[in-house]
């Protein structure tokens, strides 16, 4: 006699299949087993556990502390010192800059190194409320998790350094605060100034609407400030004796506009306007614009560059004005790692995604109710492991000059609801709430877990360092910063502690 099954059964066991099979054919797809979970990193994950009150302590700190590139004073300081009562040896002011540090603990081989952000974004202060409702009308807020960022990285510093030291485990453990990542500017002036010299590989992660690691890249960058400077006269009485800087800035946009169809697809050109002039009835003697010229690659940036800096000269002379170029910074394209992203995605694995609450996942359906998008919530499931579909992605990162030292990882977790918009007030009210606080504590285990598997696996490290001089293709490490460009200091604002 045939046993019948329910349809019921049946459908969900065909949707899996069909999920299974699709994962199979994709040519993309790379297969990593779970980590295995060693008496060495249950250690490591109980001491995150353990640590949570402090850590989520020292996250909403950062959060309500919310300080813009170059201005990280109070948080830096907070990460430094939390790593000094942890054993780290601290050198605050590295680089020339304020607000970066580092933290070693440690010694020997290998050197594993951690990268620490704790920038804010201007004018996103955002109270934890999933409606709109800045805490300070204009200020600061961490629209891009750089608060769970930097914590999560300490502590999986941490946590490992405890298991090595309880063991006698060799190798060094470095931490680098790094300032003024959304400027795009602190760890270019840290690579030139040989911060990260002497890494075996790098440990980096970033706050996301996914749980995943990546192997895409990023787009190269330079960045600049122009300043065209001409004769102020009277707008309506005598424009002839007057030359307009703000033509110059003008004119040099729309010769960038034509430009555009003549630069590869890869290409992105995008700016502002600083300063265009005081009043209408004055032609104005001094315009300034920000500009970012991006590609695929570091040599096609310098191309584009190229091809930038004579249209700006074009204005110039149509206009009769003098400029002056302010570059500001630039980067390389982010070289991914296979061999080391297999390490911390199979720990990914063994960790598995942060476990939101319903009233979790109601505070961000609201949020995506207020914004217009579907109400999915947050996301619960683990991102296929993939080799990139392109070899180039639309945002820049200072990460990018890291990853051309040494190997580096790079590995997302899900504290945003999905389909939000990054850079935004809803990304702030999540990383200063419970949401954000298990972000980090999933980023940190998985973090911590992975250290320990390439401290036990010399070879693995090897392979990662011959798969970035096989992506190197040749090439060497060139700042692409000007020789004599100091960075930019901003001091300390008075009153602050």
């Amino acid at each position: 006699m045939k046993r019948k099954v329910a349809l019921g059964t049946l459908l969900p066991l065909l949707a899996l299949s069909l999920v299974f099979a699709a994962e199979e054919a994709n040519p993309l797809l790379i297969k990593v087993k779970p980590a295995k979970l060693t008496p060495l990193k249950k250690e490591a994950l109980a001491w995150v556990d353990a640590a949570m009150p402090e850590l989520i302590k020292l996250n909403d700190e950062i959060w309500q502390n919310a300080e813009v590139a170059m201005e990280e004073y109070r948080s830096s300081e907070a990460l430094a010192s939390y790593l000094e009562k942890a054993g780290f040896k601290v050198e605050m002011g590295v680089a020339g800059l304020p607000t970066a540090f580092v933290g070693t603990s440690g010694s020997g081989q290998p050197v594993i190194g951690f990268l620490a952000e704790y920038d804010a974004l201007p004018g996103l202060s955002q109270e934890a409320t999933p409606g709109k409702k800045p805490a300070k009308e204009g200020a600061p807020g961490h629209g891009c998790g750089h608060n769970i960022f930097g914590v999560a990285s300490v502590a999986s510093a941490v946590a490992a350094k405890d298991v090595m030291a309880r063991h006698n485990i060799p190798g060094t453990l470095k931490v680098f605060g790094c300032p003024a990542e959304e400027t795009v500017e602190g760890k270019v002036f840290m690579a030139r100034a040989g911060v990260f010299n002497g890494l075996s590989m790098c440990i980096q992660w970033h706050p996301s609407d996914e749980n995943d690691v990546s192997l895409e890249s990023s787009n190269a960058l330079n960045q600049f400030e122009v300043e065209f400077f001409g004769q102020t006269a009277h707008a309506a009485g005598d424009p002839w004796h007057g030359r307009s800087a703000l033509d110059g800035i003008e004119l040099t946009n729309v010769g960038l506009n034509y430009l555009r169809e003549h630069l590869q697809p890869t290409a992105r050109l995008h700016y502002v306007i600083v300063e265009g002039g005081g009043a209408p009835n004055v032609v104005p003697d001094h315009a300034r614009a920000w500009y970012y010229v991006r590609d695929i690659d570091r040599e096609s940036v310098e191309k584009d560059y190229e091809r930038v800096l004579k249209v700006i000269e074009g204005a110039a002379r149509m206009t009769d004005t003098t400029y002056k170029i302010h570059f500001k910074s630039g980067v390389h394209e982010t070289l991914a790692n296979r061999a080391g992203g297999e390490v911390v995605y199979a720990n990914l694995l063994l960790v598995g995604v942060p476990v939101f609450t319903e009233e979790e996942q109601a505070f961000a359906k609201e949020i995506q109710k207020n914004l217009g998008v579907e109400q999915k919530g947050l996301s619960t499931k683990i991102d296929p492991f993939l080799l990139p579909e392109k070899s180039w992605g639309s945002g820049s990162t200072d990460v990018a000059e890291v990853s051309w030292l040494t190997p580096t990882t790079s590995l997302g977790v899900t504290f945003t609801p999905q389909g939000t918009p990054g850079h935004h007030w809803s990304a702030v009210a999540c990383a200063g709430m419970s949401i954000g606080h298990k972000c980090l504590a999933v980023a940190a285990k998985v973090m911590a877990a992975s250290c320990l598997d390439f401290l036990a696996q010399p070879e693995t490290i090897q392979k990662m360092r011959e798969e970035l001089t096989a992506r190197k293709k040749g090439r060497e490490y060139k700042s692409p910063l000007p020789a004599d460009l100091e960075p930019r200091v901003v001091p300390r604002k008075e009153g602050k502690s």
